[in-house]
């Protein structure tokens, strides 16, 4: 076949160094909106982008020419840079340095962009660790727990 063609989503999960709650309502669009445009220049737009205080949620296509883990890099890289200059209250603002990326099938992604676009509603209930330990099930990953939280 002369021409390379995918289809791969991802859904993708990553929060702030200790859970800091520096997403804040007057932040978030904007931050959402940029991380956007980082996926974009990857050629791998983002489908949605949701989260709370300290982590973030992304449904995007991966392209066929990047791998999730530079992508998840360029991604946290210039979104903190950009953080840090929107003002003295973001100075210290850091990503946690790991994440979660699971695939996602084209029949469950109703389901996945309610999820995220519900994140808030989902956090009155339960804590960003109980969410990620949910997820790690679902997918079975097993892990080390002593290394998954920063």
């Amino acid at each position: 076949m002369p021409q390379s063609l995918s289809s791969i989503l991802v859904h993708l999960i990553f929060s702030t160094k200790e859970r800091q709650p520096y997403i804040t309502p007057a932040i978030e669009p904007e931050l959402h909106a940029y991380m956007a445009t980082i996926f974009r220049a990857l050629k791998s737009p983002a489908i949605s982008i949701g989260g709370t205080k300290d982590h973030v949620h992304s449904l995007f296509t991966l392209s066929r020419t990047v791998s999730v883990a530079d992508l998840v890099e360029e991604v946290k890289k210039s979104s903190s840079k950009w953080m840090k200059t929107k003002g003295n209250e973001f100075r210290h603002f850091q990503w946690q340095r790991g994440y979660g990326a699971f695939s996602i099938g084209q029949s469950n992604v109703a389901a996945l962009l309610k999820y995220i676009r519900d994140q808030k509603g989902h956090h009155r209930q339960r804590t960003f660790q109980e969410e990620f330990r949910t997820f790690l099930a679902k997918y079975r990953i097993e892990c080390d727990e002593r290394y998954v939280w920063d």
